[in-house]
């Protein structure tokens, strides 16, 4: 036992003395702005007696519920988003990605340990009576020999190179995790989308169908006046080319339509020929009033891609420390203790037992530069993530603010259809009376018709565009998933990381700092 006393000694002394080579990381302190547009919105323009014209506030600094879609109050839609919350392909796939990530981070924690290993040899040999070679003590050259022994060897962590590496995979797991909850949020947020396009969808087709009414009822009415003599062939034909003009607008609006539904089936894991189409309408969904509004120094931890694009930050600052640590020497200890014997019953009896310690130190001397282009290669990576990083929070924060434009201007949108769509029912309505009785020409008919079919699709549009822009504003904000647990590990509320820390454009600067005097960490 003297030999694992001795290597245990040299284990401890190389611990005492091991460092960390390379840079510490640091998370990058939130950009220091305290609105997302010049021009932030209270609350929302209403449309009354419109479904979606609710006006909405926005309440600055108020939590995002986890399960947002819920405030639409459709339990046809709760029930398809938990549907494709635990049967979508891609989640399945992000899942066993997070899995695969997090069990070669802990694979590689076991370097840290030394490595023990049992063996048994048992052979039977026989030297020729001239060798020079030992022979067993009763000089038999006809012999059985039985080894058994115990093999430990380890590699002192002495420069952090192990723990650099264990550090990289573990902010890569961190970044495949949020990528999953990315794509958790982006899923929900997709099946409220394609809902809302199909009731949308639903309602232009209603709306065509109307109009296809209306063009036949006075196709009708001016065959009846043709055949009295009261208008010509001219107008009759001019009438069929509108109801065919209007009739050709479906089967385009049909296959959207039928996209839609394919899209929903398989956004809930499911086939498109054998899934039941949910039928939405925008009648049935409450429009939420009440929105929240994340201050912006939360946003940073709240969005899970710029929480994925800080993990990779931290994967490229690791990963610095990595190929520092390759160009240091590295240290290999070794110890074999075990008992050799001619007769299995003779095993670990005195005199049979053997021991050995050792220990190597190999230092890289010439490698034609390969690990110094390694280490720039790693600091160069570094920078490149820093830059991806600071790009991600910008494009977070402009999401934000065009979510918040659109809600404004969606909502002064949605009041001036219903005014034209009220409007073009009134003229359509005067002009059919008009050219019945004789009082107006037929291309005014033409004219209100038109202008009926177009307030109405965009009346719908304006509708839709509420409900998706709602959506979009949760999604922007980060979707609410710090309050679940399957996200990955348990969860909670991002907070601030402050105001008062480097701004932004300064993020590549401020996010490592070197643990030592000797080893300066990336310079971005």
């Amino acid at each position: 036992m003297s030999c694992v006393r001795t290597l245990g000694a040299v284990v401890v002394v190389l611990a005492l003395g091991a460092c960390t080579v390379g840079p510490d990381f640091e998370r990058p302190p939130a950009p220091k702005v305290d609105t997302y547009t010049a021009h932030a919105p209270e609350t929302t323009a209403a449309t009354a007696d419109v479904a979606g014209g609710e006006a909405q506030h926005f309440t600055t600094g108020s939590d995002i519920p986890g399960d947002w879609w819920t405030l639409f109050h459709s339990k046809a839609l709760n029930a398809l988003i938990a549907d494709s919350l635990a049967n979508n392909a891609d989640l399945e796939t992000a899942s066993a990605a997070l899995a695969v990530a997090r069990e070669t981070a802990l694979a590689q924690r076991g370097a840290r340990y030394p490595s023990v290993t049992a063996g048994f040899s048992a052979s039977r040999q026989q030297d020729p009576s001239g060798a020079l070679a030992p022979v067993p003590s009763n000089n038999a050259f006809l012999y059985n020999l039985f080894t058994p022994q115990v093999s430990v060897s380890y590699v002192p962590d002495v420069f952090g190179l192990n723990r650099r590496t264990v550090e990289s995979l573990q902010a890569q797991a961190q970044s495949v995790r949020f990528q999953m909850i990315a794509a958790q949020v982006t899923l929900s947020t997709n099946v409220v989308a394609a809902a809302v396009r199909q009731a949308s969808l639903r309602a232009q087709i209603a709306a065509t169908l109307k109009l296809v009414d209306i063009n036949n009822k006075m196709l009708q009415v001016l065959r009846d006046q043709l055949a009295h003599g009261y208008v010509g062939r001219l107008d009759v034909a001019a009438q069929e080319t509108q109801m065919a003009q209007v009739a050709a607008t479906l089967p385009p609006l049909r296959t959207q339509l039928a996209q839609q539904d394919h899209l929903l089936a398989v956004l809930s894991g499911q086939f498109p020929g054998q899934a039941q189409a949910e039928a939405f309408d925008l009648a049935s969904l409450t429009l939420p009033q009440d929105l929240p509004l994340s201050l912006p120094s939360v946003l940073v931890a709240q969005r899970p891609d710029v929480r994925q694009a800080e993990a990779n930050l931290h994967a490229a600052s690791a990963q610095v420390g990595v190929a520092t640590a390759n160009r240091l020497p590295n240290i290999s200890l070794t110890a074999n203790v075990g008992s050799t014997a001619v007769a299995i019953g003779q095993v670990f009896k005195a005199g049979t037992g053997f021991w050995s310690v050792g220990a190597d130190l190999a230092a890289p001397i010439f490698a034609g530069g390969a690990l110094l282009h390694q280490q720039r290669a790693a600091k160069a990576a570094y920078r490149e993530a820093a830059a991806q990083y600071r790009s991600t929070v910008l494009t977070a924060f402009q999401n934000v603010a065009d979510t918040l434009a659109a809600l404004e201007q969606d909502a002064l949108g949605l009041q001036q259809a219903a005014k034209a769509a009220v409007a073009a029912q009134v003229t359509l309505d005067l002009s059919q009376r008009q050219v019945k009785d004789g009082y107006a020409g037929y291309l005014t008919l033409l004219s209100a018709e038109q202008a009926y079919q177009q307030a109405q699709i965009t009346l719908v549009e304006a509708q839709a565009n509420r409900y998706s822009d709602t959506a979009a504003l949760f999604q922007a904000l980060g979707g609410g998933w710090w309050h679940d647990a399957e996200a990955g590990q348990p969860m909670a509320k991002p907070a601030a990381t402050g105001s008062n820390g480097a701004g932004l454009a300064d993020t590549a600067h401020a996010v490592v700092r070197a643990p030592d005097h000797n080893q300066a960490g990336p310079k971005p």
